[in-house]
C-alpha cells in the first residue's frame, strides 16, 4: 500500500497561481480530485494527503470540503494565520473536521529571512500540538539554519519537512545544504518527505544519477522510520510523469527491506499525520 504524502489540487487562475511562470506553463489549468484519480488508478497508491497551495483560510475549506467527498483523500494539510491574534480560536475551529491533519505555511516565499523565527508566528506554532496538529516545513536550502533554531522552539511539536529543504540540484551542490539536514534530522520530532527534487534540478536535462547524492543524505539523516513519500503532483508534471518519480523512488529503495519501504510508502504517514 503507498499513500502518496504531498500533492497539490487548484482551480487555476493566473493571478492566484502566478508562481507558474512559462516555463512551467504544462500546469497551468486546473487539478481536481478526478485529475488526481486518473493519475494514480494503475499506480498502487490508495490515498493521499492534499497540501495547501493558496495562503487563504477559503483554500482549507475548499480543500477541507473536497476531502469530505473523495475517498483517495485521507487529510489535508491546510494554512490558516498562524501570526494573527486570533489563531487560538481558528485551530479551535478547524481542528474539529477530522480531515485536517496539519498545516503550512509558505516560509520559501517570506522576504524577510527571520520570518520563521518571529515572535507572533512561533506563538501560533506552539499552539499545533494542543489541536495534535503537524506542522509542514517548506523553506529553501539557505533557511536551515534557522529553520534547526525554530525547531528547537518546539521540541514536542511533530515537524514535516517538504521536499528534502530544496537543495540547489540544478547547479550540483550539495554543501552546506547536507550537513544542515543532517543537523536538522538530530531532531527526532522531525521526519521528511521525498518529494519534490525533480523540480529542483533542470526540468528537462535532470538524471536520476544527479539525483542520487541527494537521496543518499536524507536516508542517511533520516532513515526509514523518519521518511514519507511524496509526489509533489501535479508540480512534478513539468520534469516527470507522476509514474515515473514513483518508479524512482521504488528504485532508489530497492536494497531496504520490506518493512523499511512500507515505513516509507506508508506506515510512517498513517502514524505522523493520524490518517
Amino acid at each position: 500500500m503507498i499513500i502518496d504524502t504531498h500533492h497539490h489540487l487548484w482551480n487555476y487562475d493566473p493571478l492566484e497561481f502566478d508562481w507558474i511562470d512559462d516555463d512551467m506553463a504544462t500546469i497551468r489549468r486546473s487539478f481536481l480530485p478526478e485529475d488526481l484519480k486518473a493519475t494514480i488508478d494503475s499506480t498502487g497508491v490508495s490515498g493521499v494527503v492534499t497540501v495547501q497551495a493558496r495562503q487563504i483560510v477559503e483554500e482549507t475549506e475548499w480543500l477541507l470540503s473536497l476531502a469530505a467527498e473523495n475517498n483517495l483523500m485521507k487529510g489535508i494539510v491546510g494554512w490558516l494565520p498562524l501570526a494573527a491574534d486570533n489563531v487560538n480560536e481558528l485551530l479551535q475551529k478547524y481542528s474539529e473536521n477530522k480531515w485536517l491533519k496539519g498545516v503550512r505555511h509558505v516560509v520559501q516565499g517570506e522576504p524577510d529571512p527571520d520570518f520563521i523565527l518571529g515572535e507572533a508566528f512561533n506563538r501560533g506554532i506552539s499552539l499545533l500540538k494542543d489541536y495534535q496538529l503537524v506542522y509542514d516545513i517548506l523553506i529553501l536550502e539557505y533557511q536551515l539554519p534557522n529553520t534547526i533554531k525554530f525547531v528547537d522552539q518546539h521540541p514536542e511539536q511533530v515537524f514535516v519537512l517538504d521536499h528534502i529543504a530544496k537543495p540547489k540540484i540544478k547547479l550540483n551542490e550539495i554543501e552546506p545544504w547536507a550537513k544542515s539536514l543532517k543537523e536538522l534530522a538530530k531532531r527526532e520530532n522531525v521526519s521528511c518527505k521525498i518529494s519534490g527534487m525533480v523540480t529542483e534540478a533542470d526540468f528537462k536535462q535532470w538524471t536520476p544519477e544527479q539525483l542520487q547524492p541527494y537521496f543518499d543524505v536524507v536516508l542517511d539523516a533520516f532513515g526509514p522510520s523518519r521518511l514519507m513519500y511524496g509526489s509533489d503532483w501535479p508540480v512534478c508534471l513539468v520534469a516527470t510523469k507522476y509514474s515515473g518519480w514513483l518508479q524512482l523512488v521504488k528504485q532508489v529503495l530497492s536494497d531496504l527491506s520490506d518493512s523499511e519501504k512500507e515505513q516509507i510508502f506508508y506506515k510512517n504517514a498513517v502514524e505522523t499525520y493520524q490518517l
